[in-house]
């Protein structure tokens, strides 16, 4: 879905339904059509009805990246899954705390809000789905925390132990947020954008009209191709290849697509003359040194067809006091002691997986002495 130009709706679809074979698009129309029949059906009803999948912006979150549910996972590893599905059970109607991807999830459905004010026919709109290994048990508390918050959630994966990475590309997934690190490098391995997510160590204030994201670039937005050479060859050497190769862009990384999908729908609102008052702004948030390796990026960017509303070149200084004043709903990056500045003055922070950086991370985990 990366490489699909996000200035063609069709090709959008397209490249989304590639991800299915003929006959399961056949019977996945046939079934929209019966399902958006049988929804309009219901004329008393207030709330709007779920974008068609091959339309929308998936996002696939896990219970566990929506709600805090520490203690609850506690209960799973310390007492087997039969204590888990009973404690859950018996506490169906004490609500959930929000967790980690709690307020991307309102800020998102906020811009579909917006996007529904303009565009009342149009079904290119982000959709949340609940993606959980959860047993179905489990789900009359998931469904009462969900309503109790008043999200607009409607579709729920509930796989009953079982790996839900399998049914990602099914329900035609862009992004896949989870508070479980293997499964997003399932997801990774399947060529689905995902990343870890990681609560702030305290609480921020988010910006209620405005959904902001931020990305590190190599190794998120882009390849790794950069911190290959940074890794293998130092800093001087990576300085002259960018310099060199300031014309070629950077390959792609596992959230291009998703800074697409931001654009596309930013692109929305500025049709409308709604730049000023866009509910999406975008931040690239990179340790580059703009002088010395920063051209290249915004070339790449241009090439992609794509905008980016804000770009920070920190030359290598900690990128925590600059997310702490853009107050993100998501900041992605690729580098755990990144996430971990990050999240000490309150950002929530997704990890994301890729790149030579993970060869160097586990490596420095399989060396610490807590670990032998």
């Amino acid at each position: 879905m990366s490489g699909c130009n996000p200035d063609k709706e069709e090709e959008q679809r397209g490249c989304k339904m590639e991800l299915l074979s003929e006959e399961e698009v056949a019977v996945a129309e046939q079934d929209w059509e019966a399902a958006k029949a049988a929804y309009e059906s219901l004329a008393s009803t207030k709330r709007p009805r779920p974008p068609k999948p091959q339309n929308a912006i998936t996002i696939a979150v896990s219970s566990r990246a929506l709600f805090d549910m520490v203690e609850e996972r506690k209960i799973y590893e310390e007492q087997g899954v039969e204590k888990y599905v009973e404690y859950q059970q018996e506490n169906e109607n004490v609500t959930l705390k929000p967790g980690p991807a709690f307020a991307l999830v309102k800020a998102v459905e906020l811009v579909n809000a917006r996007l529904r004010e303009l565009y009342p026919d149009d079904e290119e709109l982000f959709d949340i789905v609940l993606m959980t290994n959860n047993h179905a048990q489990v789900g009359v508390r998931l469904i009462n925390s969900i309503n109790h918050y008043g999200l607009l959630i409607e579709r729920f994966c509930m796989t009953g132990g079982k790996s839900p990475i399998g049914y990602l590309k099914a329900y035609l997934t862009n992004l896949y947020l989870s508070a479980d690190s293997e499964k997003v490098q399932e997801a990774i391995e399947e060529g689905i954008a995902a990343a870890t997510l990681f609560t702030g160590n305290k609480n921020v204030p988010y910006d209620d009209k405005q959904l902001r994201v931020a990305f590190d670039g190599d190794a998120v937005l882009f390849s790794d191709e950069s911190e290959i050479i940074v890794k293998e060859h130092g800093l001087d050497r990576f300085f002259e290849h960018e310099q060199l190769n300031e014309n070629k862009p950077l390959a792609q990384g596992p959230l291009k697509g998703f800074l697409e999908d931001l654009g596309r729908l930013q692109k929305k609102f500025y049709a409308k003359n709604e730049r000023l008052d866009s509910p999406i702004r975008t931040y690239l948030v990179t340790a580059r040194s703009a002088a010395s390796s920063g051209a290249r990026v915004l070339k790449t960017l241009r090439s992609w067809g794509v905008q980016i509303d804000e770009a920070l070149f920190l030359a290598g200084a900690p990128k925590g006091p600059v997310l702490a004043k853009i107050r993100p709903h998501i900041f992605f990056d690729d580098q755990m002691f990144h996430i971990e500045g990050a999240r000490q003055l309150g950002t929530i922070a997704a990890h994301v997986p890729y790149g030579i950086g993970q060869k160097y991370h586990k490596s420095k985990l399989k060396d610490s002495p807590a670990k032998n």
